[in-house]
This record gives structure tokens, C-alpha cells and sequence, in this order.
């Protein structure tokens, strides 16, 4: 069983997520740098993009009146950079910001709240043209698409959100290569890992110029496990909760990035990082946390980081992911520890589940929200939980096989159907 509304605290938030390339379609936005990835034989399944997606660009009013019908408090949704500046510099889309005023303003009349995220992962084929997240220009000209979006939406939006996943942004694109734009590359990761922290903290600074307020951060961790017992497993599971976990909420919350990681990025780091640190360290009024599951860590042949995933014994998803509801009952509660007195946010959980129906699904996120409401009984500052997904969307380097949805939607006539999770949230929470 789902746990309910009234086994939260009075004003604890549900939320549904959603990202603007995995459901809107790209009519009228300017191209980025996942429709090239996408078009490049080999990184995505079947060479699925996001053209069409869920078309969400025309069916948002139905797919808001599905929030509502399901109980959901907040839709947290990205505006596409591609959309809204298309050269990633210069004056905005006009035909975009006004997609996002009639969505926006479709949330506030079904009561539900707008938690804009300003990029996931669209960035504008232009600035990859000139090296995209290695490029420090990235993230001067990102503050000025917050400011951007900031001035026409920004009397209406209960809180932004700047990057989302830097990991994914950064490692996951330019070290193992998984997605847009698809390097293998240390010196292009290392000045991503950077360059996306200092966007960040530019991009809180200009929402802050703008006199936005509810400002925040989404991160995506996980829990690092040594594979076994040895010390060489043990120092792999550091190394990689390293770079996923500590590089990101060291930089954040701290203003350093881990002194282990940078003695192995520093060839590669661009010249005077050190001075972008109380930048990328720009106060925030909460922080949200993206969790999925764990990972094994054994030691692997190589220069560093020199590890490996092996696969793990517990059930898993349809993406092969280990289901471990308990690696977020220990991130939020290591997060409170860092910053006590920062609110937290579960900005996205959910399952990969392709069957219906979806049992499985719902039992994860049960266990989920147990650790959710373990951790507010122990006394962690979390203060809502939000579901990936809505829909069944465009994911990523998967294509549309991997459905995450509490609808399930039909890419051939985009018809939406509520699944078993749906009804689900429906009963304990609407």
C-alpha cells in the first residue's frame, strides 16, 4: 500500500516530474545537442529522439488534469533552452516563453504548483558548437537564460530549480560517453564537472538579481557499496561516491570540491577554478535530491577512477537498477547532516516498469516513501516527494522502452491511460 497524505506532516508536498525534451516534442525549439547524439548511429535505441515525444507541447491541459486527478501538489517541468533561445545567447523565443506562460498558468488554475527546473539537458546546438559544458562560455551564457526566463515567468513560479543531475550533465556525457554530447574524455568531464557547478551558482545569482526567491539545487546521488569486503572494494566505492555524491555536494554546500578527486582531475581542470568556488557555493533555499538506487563498486585494470559495477543480488528494474529503498533513507539523512538547517526535497524516485500491471512499481514506491517518512521521524527537514515520472516519456539513451510513468502512453496515439500506480496515489492522496 502507498502510504498516504495524513501519514505525512501537515503540509508535506507530492509532486509529479517531468523534463521538457522527454515529453514536449521539439516543434518550434531550436535544435541541441541530444537531437545530434540521438542522430549518431549506435546511442540510442533504434535512434529514437525526442521530435515528437509525448507531444506535451499541445496535450499539456490533459496531462495537468492528470496531476490533479492523481493528488499531486507540484509539477516540477524544465524549460527548454533550446526552446526558449535557440542560439543559447541573444534575445529569447517569443512563441516559447508564451508556451510556458499558458503552461504555467495551467498549473495555477488546478491549484497545483509550478517548480521550474531551468535545464535538463537540452543545451543549444550552438554552444556545443563551441564546446558546450568544457566551455566556460556555457555557463555565462546560462545566467542569462535565467535571467531570461526569470523576467517573463518569474511572479508565478513557486521555486526554481537551476541544472538538473550535474552528474549526468557532466560525467555520465563527457567521461563514459552514455549521453549527449557522447565524449570519453577526462579534460572535457573534468571542465564540466566544473563549468556545470559554476552555472549554478550564476544562475542562482541572476534569479536572485531578478528578486526570485525559493532557490535551489537538484542533485543525483547514489549509494556507493563496496562489491565485498576487501579494502580495494572499499577504496572503489569511495572513489566513485567521489565523483557522484561528494563532487557535487562538496561544491554545493561547502564550497570545495573533494580534495581526492581534484589531486586526480587537476591536469585537467581549467586554470584558476579555485576562484569560481564561493560562486558555485551561492546560498540556496533548499536542496533536491534525485534517487534511484544503488551501486556495487569493485576495483578494475586501469588508470583512475579504476572501477567497475558489477551486477548486484537484489530484485531489480526493467534498466537493471537495484532496488534499495534504503540508500535513500541514508542520503537524506548524510545530506541533513551536511546542512541542517537546508529543507530538504525528494525531487525524483520512480521505477523503470514496463508491466502492467504495475505491481512492482508500486511496492518500490511504498518502500520509498517509508524511507521518506523514517527520515522525517528521525529528523530530517524534507518537505515533499516527487515522482518520475507523470508519463511514460522519451527516455533518454533507452529511447521509449523504459517506462516510468504512473500513465502509461501510447507513442503511436499518444493516448494516456492511468495505470494501477495511478490509482494508487489517487486513493491515499487526491
Amino acid at each position: 500500500m502507498i502510504p498516504a497524505r495524513s501519514d505525512f506532516p501537515e503540509g508535506f508536498l507530492l509532486g509529479v516530474a517531468s523534463s521538457a525534451y522527454q515529453i514536449e516534442g521539439t516543434e518550434g525549439a531550436g535544435p541541441c545537442h541530444w537531437d545530434t547524439f540521438a542522430a549518431t548511429p549506435g546511442n540510442v535505441r533504434r535512434a529514437e529522439d525526442g521530435a515528437r515525444a509525448c507531444d506535451h507541447l499541445n496535450l499539456w491541459p490533459q496531462d495537468l488534469d492528470l496531476a490533479r486527478e492523481m493528488g499531486a501538489d507540484v509539477w516540477r517541468f524544465s524549460t527548454s533552452w533550446a526552446r526558449v533561445q535557440p542560439d543559447g545567447k541573444g534575445p529569447a523565443n517569443p512563441a516559447g516563453l508564451d508556451f510556458y506562460d499558458r503552461l504555467v498558468d495551467g498549473m495555477l488554475a488546478r491549484g497545483i504548483k509550478p517548480a521550474l527546473t531551468l535545464y535538463h539537458w537540452e543545451l543549444p546546438s550552438p554552444l556545443a558548437d563551441i564546446g558546450g559544458w568544457a566551455n566556460r562560455e556555457t555557463p555565462l551564457r546560462f545566467a542569462d537564460y535565467a535571467a531570461l526566463v526569470a523576467e517573463r515567468l518569474g511572479d508565478r513560479i513557486w521555486s526554481w530549480g537551476t541544472v538538473n543531475e550535474p552528474w549526468c550533465v557532466a560525467w555520465l556525457s563527457h567521461f563514459l560517453g552514455a549521453h549527449a554530447p557522447g565524449l570519453r574524455d577526462i579534460r572535457a568531464a573534468a571542465r564540466a564537472m566544473h563549468h556545470v557547478g559554476l552555472a549554478h551558482g550564476l544562475g542562482i545569482a541572476a534569479l536572485r538579481a531578478a528578486g526570485r526567491g525559493n532557490l535551489g539545487a537538484v542533485v543525483n546521488l547514489e549509494h556507493a557499496a563496496p562489491a565485498d569486503d576487501s579494502p580495494q572494494a572499499a577504496a572503489a566505492a569511495h572513489r566513485h561516491d567521489g565523483i557522484m555524491n561528494r563532487w557535487f555536494l562538496g561544491g554545493l554546500l561547502q564550497g570545495a570540491w573533494p580534495a581526492d578527486v581534484v589531486a586526480a582531475l587537476a591536469p585537467h581542470l581549467p586554470k584558476g577554478w579555485e576562484a569560481d568556488m564561493a560562486t558555485i557555493k551561492a546560498p540556496v533555499d533548499w536542496l533536491g535530491i534525485n534517487y534511484y538506487t544503488r551501486k556495487l563498486c569493485a576495483p578494475a585494470p586501469g588508470p583512475w577512477p579504476a572501477y567497475h559495477h558489477p551486477e548486484g543480488p537484489l530484485p531489480k528494474s526493467d534498466l537493471g537498477w537495484e532496488i534499495y529503498p534504503e540508500g535513500l533513507g541514508v542520503m537524506l539523512e548524510r545530506v541533513a547532516s551536511m546542512a541542517p538547517d537546508l529543507p530538504l526535497y525528494v525531487t525524483e524516485n520512480g521505477l523503470a516498469c514496463a508491466a502492467e500491471p504495475d505491481d512492482l512499481r508500486i511496492s518500490y514506491l511504498a518502500a520509498h516513501l517509508e524511507q521518506a517518512r523514517a527520515a522525517i521521524a528521525a529528523g530530517v527537514d524534507l518537505r515533499g516527494y516527487f515522482l518520475w515520472s507523470i508519463l511514460d516519456n522519451y527516455e533518454w539513451a533507452e529511447g521509449y522502452d523504459a517506462r516510468f510513468g504512473l500513465v502509461h502512453v501510447d507513442f503511436q496515439t499518444l493516448e494516456r491511460r492511468p495505470k494501477a500506480s495511478f490509482a494508487a496515489f489517487r486513493q491515499g492522496w487526491a
